[in-house]
């Protein structure tokens, strides 16, 4: 059977001497492995279509073992992610996240939005590199099912005013007093507690309309990475060279 959709190629394995096979990420079938024959020939008709981080309009053949790209048009390119070893690395790692999350249908659609908005922003340098992470984190997570209670404090209701702590594991809030009372130590000042509600709740084109200061960001792109690996419960081959080059 054959099958016309969009999808972002979120990662790329080479098979033989030509031959791909193709992690494609579509709004309709969710992720979707599919194998691209000579597509790595710089005059085969695949070509350009099937590049990583390309997103295209795909016709692929579904079969019952394997699925086979017949046509590959390109819809967009994302050209400034290879401009720096940092750019790269972050694509890899959300690449990575939105593999490990393989989110279905219908959810898969607003998965690719995110990804493709993070990969603009990261293309045209339009926000910080640990600040797009860190949004990418928390509203992936999100959208997966995972948002944590970041409403107000669970001990005393408490919403703002001073730092606060984000429990990882439990995905809740503390107040600074009510996190001393447990003895925890605050891991968000206001800016970061802020950022984090608004991932968890802005509507999506108001979703990187925030700035903050780099203490702010660093906190919350603690807290943001550490909340996702702990929900994953599994280990990311792409995030500990991120942090070699971000950090």
């Amino acid at each position: 059977m054959q099958i016309a959709t969009t999808g972002l190629v979120l990662r790329q394995v080479k098979v033989g001497e030509a031959d791909q096979i193709l992690t494609i990420l579509t709004p309709d079938r969710g992720i979707v492995a599919a194998s691209a024959k000579g597509s790595l020939r710089l005059k085969n008709r695949l070509f350009s279509g099937c590049g990583l981080f390309c997103y295209s309009e795909f016709v692929i053949t579904t079969g019952r073992i394997n699925n086979f790209v017949d046509s590959a048009a390109v819809k967009r390119v994302f050209h400034g992610l290879g401009q720096s070893v940092e750019a790269m690395a972050l694509a890899v790692y959300l690449a990575e996240v939105a593999i490990v999350l393989s989110p279905a249908p219908p959810e898969a659609e607003e998965h690719l939005r995110l990804l493709l908005n993070c990969l603009y922003m990261i293309s045209e340098n339009k926000r910080p590199l640990p600040q797009v992470k860190a949004i990418y984190e928390m509203r992936a997570m999100t959208l997966s099912g995972y948002m944590p209670g970041i409403v107000a404090c669970d001990g005393c209701g408490k919403y703002e005013g001073g730092d606060f702590y984000f429990d990882i594991q439990e995905g809740k809030l503390l107040c600074a007093d009510c996190a001393q009372k447990v003895n925890r130590a605050p891991n968000l000042d206001p800016g970061a507690l802020a950022a984090l509600r608004h991932i968890c709740l802005s509507e999506d084109a108001k979703l990187f309309g925030f700035a903050l200061s780099a203490s702010s960001v660093k906190r919350l792109g603690k807290a943001t990475e550490q909340y996702l690996l702990a929900h994953l419960d599994q280990s990311l081959k792409s995030l500990g060279f991120l942090k070699t080059v971000l950090e």
